[in-house]
């Protein structure tokens, strides 16, 4: 039997900004109270599937998820920066609101006048999750910890989704993930948003991705 290698892409916990409905991008936000709850309750769950690797963004917020996987499987957290969140300009700290009444063009195709371009997040998550991925035996299992808007954009390029289409893969829930495994022919998903029942999304993706 053929084994293969997989990536858990694990979005991390809760912050107050999420709360708020705030851009987070680069700003270096910390899990509250309810967001260290459910990293703890997420490495529970993850441990049991054996991680032999685990890689986090540079960002507080996702590392601090990840090294409560870590702690409980007695693993190494490696950091990576290409793994951060899409960098948001002059939209960071501000809520939806905000930036609707600022920004009402830019709002509407989600694409901050200073921030990030998507394809340009795309591009340096999915090769981050391949580098690593790069470093399993056939069959390791590998979590990324990172952020909603950067995992689902790595997760589509990592398909080949092309860009019209990356709309159409919603957007991941505060210590959910999604599960992909390799194949002869790439990669494919075999689990997304898993590990809560369905519930609003806040985070920095763009609105129809989180609805």
């Amino acid at each position: 039997m053929r084994m293969s290698k997989r990536i858990v892409c694990l979005r991390h916990g809760q912050t107050l900004w999420n709360v708020e409905r705030r851009f987070q991008g680069h700003s270096d936000i910390p899990l509250d109270e309810t967001g260290m709850a459910q990293a703890a309750r997420a490495a529970s769950l993850l441990a049991s599937l054996r991680p032999t690797l685990i890689v986090s963004s540079d960002l507080q917020r996702a590392n601090d998820t990840a090294l409560a996987l870590g702690r409980l499987v007695r693993l190494d957290v490696s950091v990576d920066k290409d793994l951060r969140e899409r960098g948001g300009g002059q939209w960071e700290g501000l809520t939806r609101e905000e930036i609707a009444a600022r920004w009402p063009d830019e709002y509407v195709n989600w694409e901050a006048p200073d921030g990030e371009p998507v394809a340009d997040v795309a591009t340096r998550v999915a090769g981050a999750m391949r580098r690593w991925a790069a470093k399993l035996d056939d069959d390791g299992l590998l979590v990324v910890a990172s952020h909603g808007a950067a995992l689902r954009l790595g997760i589509c390029e990592l398909l080949g989704l092309p860009e019209p289409l990356w709309a159409a893969l919603g957007g991941l829930g505060n210590c959910s993930w999604s599960v992909l495994q390799e194949g002869r022919k790439g990669w494919r998903l075999l689990e997304h948003n898993a590990g809560t029942l369905p519930e609003p999304v806040n985070s920095d993706d763009r609105p129809e991705a989180v609805a």
